[in-house]
């Protein structure tokens, strides 16, 4: 619904009212064919309509647009009295400010803000009211610290209310600490059982350590047996090449002492012999 063009001052030109409703344009909208319209108004038309109310042509609310600069100009400039007129406000404004200054209207009738009251007064008055406003609400005058509303203060009592509100306070705590201990119970379950599975699975790797420390055992039993045969085996190598040492020195020695051809192959044969025999001794070599 528009502006009621009783509110103005001063000649309304026929192309600021709505087509609708036929009061002066209040956030307007306006139509391709250049028709202007209130938006709740053209809004509330397009529902069960689908052209627009003045010519007839189709419309639709996708190509509504707002107002012309030019127009929209016209209609802010226009004067109109306060919508609290009736009540006493004599202010006359552009339509621009008529909303910014009603908001802050004195004569402007608003509620009052104690709670359950359904009384309305003027803004200027509503201090005198709360002063007065019989659901007003104060601290008590014996000091019990709470805030009772006037028509409650023949019924306050005092001690019924704090012990009251002592029940309430004993009522809550119980409840926060069951809440507490439900939730300490509930961590201490699901920390249980995050231990009981770290320890399940620190036993498993406790005996995956075992078996691989048996078996790195018994690998490390096996390569000292193999370096202890070894050993043996260097060692019987080590005496036959001292044997060998030996038998040639004794060759050696024989060659000096004869020196006839016959002496030599006498003394040739038994070594050889000898040599011959060493070397068909059979050897074991272990090689790792």
């Amino acid at each position: 619904m528009g502006y009621d063009i009783e509110r103005f001052v001063g000649y309304v030109n026929e192309g600021l009212l709505c087509s609708i409703c036929r009061d002066v344009l209040e956030d307007p909208l306006q139509a391709p064919c250049e028709h202007a319209f209130c938006t709740t108004c053209i809004h509330g038309w397009l529902v069960h309509h689908s052209n627009c109310p003045e010519d007839r042509q189709a419309l639709d609310a996708s190509v509504l647009h707002p107002l012309y600069r030019y127009m929209k100009n016209d209609l802010n400039r226009l004067q109109l009295h306060c919508k609290n007129r009736e009540h006493g406000c004599d202010m006359v404004c552009s339509l621009e400010s008529i909303d910014r200054h009603e908001r802050e209207c004195e004569h402007g009738q608003i509620s009052c803000s104690n709670a359950g009251c359904p009384v309305q007064v003027e803004r200027r008055n509503l201090d005198g009211h709360l002063a007065l406003c019989e659901y007003r609400s104060r601290e008590c005058p014996n000091g019990c610290g709470y805030t009772v509303l006037s028509t409650e203060d023949t019924q306050h009592n005092c001690v019924a209310e704090l012990r009251t509100e002592l029940e309430l306070l004993r009522s809550e705590m119980i409840c926060r600490v069951e809440e507490a201990k439900h939730e300490m119970e509930s961590r201490l379950d699901s920390q249980r059982r995050h231990m009981v599975q770290k320890e399940s699975m620190l036993q498993n790797e406790i005996e995956e350590l075992k078996s691989q420390m048996s078996r790195m055992m018994s690998d490390v039993r096996s390569l000292l047996a193999a370096e202890r045969q070894h050993r043996q085996e260097l060692e019987q190598a080590e005496l036959e090449k001292r044997e060998l040492m030996e038998l040639l020195k004794s060759l050696q020695k024989d060659c000096r002492l004869n020196t006839t051809e016959g002496n030599k192959k006498s003394t040739n044969f038994r070594p050889l012999t000898r040599l011959e025999s060493m070397k068909r001794k059979p050897r074991e070599v272990t090689v790792i």
